[in-house]
């Protein structure tokens, strides 16, 4: 019984401290992650022994929690996405989520077996899980609100949306390499085409889903006043069904689950138009929401609005929970951790990996020096990371084991040098956009040119 009221206690106080905190958090070189990783640490196994949470314990759970959250983080992502598809704007996330990490995986997988004396198998499994950014972890980078197409938060958040699905076979090869029974004996070209079905027959469940929730739920609501007040489970069924139907058809249901979101945002934005959906929900009082979602000039914005605003709440709490889990895995194995074979690797991803992957995949694009310096370093792993390591270790056991203390300090020091730094390299890239845009003739540019101009397009 104690056990279970310091549990609360800690828990409580946590939540209501961070609740409270998140505006000193916000103005400080810190980020909720960090917070949560330490106190993860202390309560673990070289701590209070709290939360004793090994690899070499039930990999499967702490895989399928890991799962859940982020499935939940890419809905999220992809609802916060307020832009046309047929926008440039597109290119940059684009560019970020595949040739960007291709060429991480690559330069990961070299470091793997040269470096670190893997076989090619384990050394992809590596880049799988390195080379992909996070999508729960990137608040301070993300988009602030369905609308925002400001270039750098878009591209770092299309980025978190599309990579940790493009991730997937890369994992998949890793395994096939590494003989791991169920993987192995498919032909280059076989597995070629099941890349191609797993991207596109994914991005096609996803859309259809996320197409067809919004016009059925907005068509009971205008016409019949029906499925009101019910966003939350609108938006757990419509990931629960998005990700399970793309299981079920073998495709990469990370990228069904994302798409999904960026179809249900899309039809808001066809229904909504210009005007953002806050400033069309603005009026709109808490008697009058029932009148707002069966509105036909507002149910779209209501719908998405809400649903938007019911993710991004579950996937604090899964920011906090996994975090701990990933604090308190490191208090397990930080003999492991601490060491130089496994920070090294870490900082080659940091220093040349990521910041090559983007200055490569970025060519051609008309992005000035500042933002490409942002774009390579801003690249934050944490539970994506983790979920492949988990994945790993389910699969392949422990031969895929010694990769576990790589990644983990990938993820410690990716939590504490992009968290850290993430608050004031932003204030200072918007002061120094801000001070460019003041000095730019407004004068007969109308404003969208103007935000290319900005963005280096």
């Amino acid at each position: 019984m104690l056990i279970e009221a310091a549990w609360f206690a800690l828990v409580g106080v946590l939540l209501v401290a961070v609740a409270i905190g998140r505006g000193l958090i916000a103005r400080l070189p810190l980020s909720g992650a960090m917070v949560y990783l330490c106190v993860g640490f202390l309560i673990g196994t070289a701590g209070a022994g709290m939360l004793p949470v090994s690899l070499d314990g039930d990999v499967r759970t702490l895989r399928i929690v890991t799962e859940v959250g982020l499935v939940v983080s890419l809905f999220s992502i992809g609802m916060h996405l307020r832009v046309s598809l047929h926008d440039r704007l597109w290119w940059l996330p684009l560019r970020l989520g595949f040739p960007a990490m291709i060429i991480t995986v690559a330069i990961v997988t070299a470091t793997g077996i040269w470096g670190l004396h893997l076989s090619a198998g384990a050394a992809l499994v590596l880049a799988a899980a390195l080379a992909p950014t996070d999508p729960v972890l990137a608040n301070e980078l993300r988009v602030r609100e369905a609308g925002d197409d400001e270039p750098l938060r878009f591209s770092l958040s299309g980025e978190g949306g599309c990579n940790d699905g493009a991730a997937y076979p890369v994992a998949l090869a890793g395994f096939a390499l590494s003989g791991i029974q169920g993987f192995a004996g498919s032909s280059p070209i076989g597995f070629a085409l099941s890349v191609v079905w797993g991207l596109g027959g994914a991005a096609l469940i996803g859309w259809v889903c996320g197409v067809g929730m919004v016009k059925i739920v907005t068509r009971l609501r205008t016409r019949y006043g029906e499925a009101v007040g019910v966003e939350g489970f609108l938006a757990l069924g419509l990931m629960g069904i998005c990700y399970g139907a793309s299981l079920a058809a073998h495709t990469i249901a990370f990228v069904g689950v994302f798409v999904a979101g960026v179809a249900l945002r899309h039809e808001e934005l066809k229904a909504t138009g210009d005007r953002p959906p806050s400033e069309v929900l603005a009026s709109v009082q808490r008697k009058e929401k029932h009148t707002a979602a069966t509105d036909p000039e507002r149910a779209h914005a209501y719908m998405a609005e809400s649903m938007m605003g019911f993710t991004r709440e579950i996937e604090r709490l899964v920011e906090f929970a996994l975090m701990l889990a990933i604090g308190s895995a490191v208090s397990a194995h930080w003999r492991e951790v601490l060491t130089w074979h496994a920070i090294w690797p870490a900082l080659v991803l940091f220093l040349v990996a990521r910041p090559v992957g983007t200055s490569l995949a970025l060519v051609g694009a008309n992005v000035d020096g500042y933002q490409r310096v942002l774009i390579g370093w801003m690249g934050i792993r944490g539970v994506g990371a983790f979920y492949y390591l988990l994945l790993a270790l389910e699969q392949g056991g422990n031969q895929f084991r010694p990769l576990a203390s790589v990644i983990l300090a990938s993820i410690t020091l990716s939590v504490i040098v992009h968290g850290s730094s993430a608050t004031p390299a932003l204030n200072r890239y918007f002061r120094r956009q801000h001070a460019r845009s003041s000095r730019q003739p407004r004068n007969g540019i109308p404003p969208k040119a103007r935000r290319y101009d900005s963005a280096g397009w």
